[in-house]
């Protein structure tokens, strides 16, 4: 996993006011936390945060006021639900052989068994225990030939080295269903029948 180097500076202004102008300026409020140090309040550059966000689980080498290297991972972002900027980020301090806990996208290879069958993300992320510099971004699982009342658990999921299930083995990820007219269409006959016999 790269780092991304970001340039942050530390911020003394608080509020929305500050926040609206700090956004103004193309710029990105933000907090950084962990390791029991007191929240360092962050002015992040709006761009490079946005193309470092890109990347699932990125790890920011963060430069704070030109003083000095520090390494954190994202852990909350807000942006705006109608024009989609980043209006706040919160970064959690992080150390190199650390291991931290994140959500990783699952992604899928292969087809359902024919049927028209549907796909269901019960967890579209998987939890998972990673070391700090070495997160994975996603993990694949093939789908291939399952039918409706197939399911995969977390444990059938292939972790790279290294990465471990920050949840219970037994946890459905994903579960195929039939397809909702089949069912409606089944359910029509049986009562009809039924209808037929009464």
């Amino acid at each position: 996993m790269s780092e991304v180097k970001i340039s942050a500076a530390t911020r003394t202004e608080f509020g929305k006011g500050a926040a609206r102008r700090i956004r103004r300026e193309s710029k990105v409020p933000g907090v950084l936390y962990g390791h029991g140090a007191d929240p360092l309040h962050l002015t992040l550059p709006g761009h490079d945060l946005l193309m470092a966000l890109r990347t699932p689980n990125v790890l920011i080498a963060l430069d704070i006021d030109g003083k000095g290297k520090e390494l954190a991972i994202p852990k909350a972002v807000q942006r705006d639900p109608l024009k989609g900027f980043l209006e706040h980020v919160d970064l959690l301090l992080v150390k190199r052989g650390e291991q931290v806990n994140v959500d990783i996208y699952v992604h899928t290879e292969g087809e359902l068994a024919p049927g028209g069958y549907l796909l269901e993300h019960v967890l579209n992320a998987l939890p998972v225990e990673a070391e700090a510099t070495h997160i994975p971004e996603s993990v694949t699982v093939s789908i291939e030939g399952l039918s409706a009342g197939d399911s995969i658990l977390a444990k059938d999921i292939p972790l790279p080295k290294g990465t471990t299930l920050a949840v219970e083995e037994d946890t459905v990820v994903l579960q195929v269903l039939a397809a909702q007219a089949e069912e409606a269409a089944e359910g029509e006959e049986t009562g009809g029948e039924e209808a037929a016999e009464a």
